[in-house]
């Protein structure tokens, strides 16, 4: 699906536009026009984007989605690479998906390119309909409302892994089970991969931040430190919950560890109450008091002495031996 939507001083917002008309628009320096790709083929967004005289190198990295968040300065425009993750509510235990987002910043456009929908683009998308200020700042306020949107979109994840971290520890102790570590295993791996976005997405914001860019105004740049600053906070919470989600585990394998000792405690009274009653009972099951005569010389008084004292002997060695190896 390919949306445009155009901003012009004193006039309502424009939807319909066509594609052939955005060469058009773009004479119009004091008009803002933005482009939203979304799941659009590359043989249809290819010929659109080479319109606007962007290089082929970064139409093709804009349309093969493999990349980490980054910025490139190509002098007219910024290219900008952002990763961005969602829940994926139907799974159990739920999960995190990571798509990616391309941006192309000029100075009267913005153009957005993802392969899924996402919400901070349809909500940025509505409200710079209602909202006139998204437009009246230029290109470079409106990319920073959008970022700010999508960073944002964190929260909810993060909310929802506090509340899972929260529900695990209650579980440790009262009924820990499988599914408690398929839960922390999930929560690790959501908060290793968050982690991968966060730590170049704010080396991205950073640069957008401080470094001089032909399309991003001097005045508007504390608006980028001011999400590089949000994201700095999510990086530091992200690692106050990897060190959570590290504890309870550590805590679910010790609670595992003194129920299994709990176990073979209770096992090793059994076992020892048992223990006298299968001496007696092997003791007396012996033939040494068989009076038939072919067992005779097995009968010998020699034979039930040696094997009294090969049992006295045996649990004797095996105490020195296990002495020695210092397990008692």
């Amino acid at each position: 699906m390919i949306r445009a939507i155009f901003f012009s001083p004193s006039k309502p917002a424009r939807t319909d536009i066509a594609p052939k008309d955005f060469t058009q628009l773009l004479r119009n320096k004091r008009g803002l026009l933005w482009v939203d790709f979304t799941s659009e083929p590359a043989e249809t967004s290819k010929p659109i984007l080479e319109s606007f005289n962007f290089h082929h190198l970064a139409i093709a990295d804009a349309l093969e989605q493999t990349h980490a968040p980054k910025i490139d300065d190509w002098g007219g425009y910024l290219y900008i690479v952002l990763n961005y993750m969602h829940l994926m509510k139907a799974t159990e235990p739920w999960d995190t998906e990571i798509d990616e987002l391309d941006i192309f910043l000029g100075r009267n456009y913005v153009i957005t390119h993802h392969d899924n929908p996402i919400p901070a683009i349809e909500e940025a998308w509505l409200t710079s309909q209602r909202d006139p200020r998204y437009s009246q700042d230029g290109a470079d306020h409106l990319l920073y409302k959008i970022i700010d949107a999508i960073v944002m979109n964190y929260m909810p994840i993060i909310e929802k892994i506090d509340e899972e971290v929260d529900w695990i520890e209650d579980q440790v102790f009262d009924r820990p089970n499988s599914q408690t570590l398929a839960r922390l295993f999930t929560l690790k791996r959501v908060l290793l991969a968050m982690r991968r976005i966060l730590l170049p997405q704010r080396e991205v914001l950073n640069k957008m931040a401080r470094d001089d860019y032909e399309v991003i105004d001097r005045k508007d740049r504390i608006f980028f430190r001011d999400i590089y600053d949000h994201l700095v906070r999510l990086h530091d919470v992200n690692e106050s919950l990897r060190d959570l989600v590290g504890s309870a585990l550590d805590t679910y394998l010790s609670v595992i560890n003194n129920r299994m000792n709990e176990v073979m405690k209770t096992l090793t009274i059994i076992t020892t109450l048992f223990m006298p009653l299968t001496f007696v009972t092997g003791f007396f099951g012996m033939n040494f008091f068989a009076a038939d005569p072919p067992q005779e010389n097995w009968t010998a008084p020699i034979f039930f002495y040696s094997t009294l004292g090969l049992m006295l002997l045996t649990p004797i060695f095996m105490y020195f031996w296990m002495r020695r190896r210092t397990w008692v």
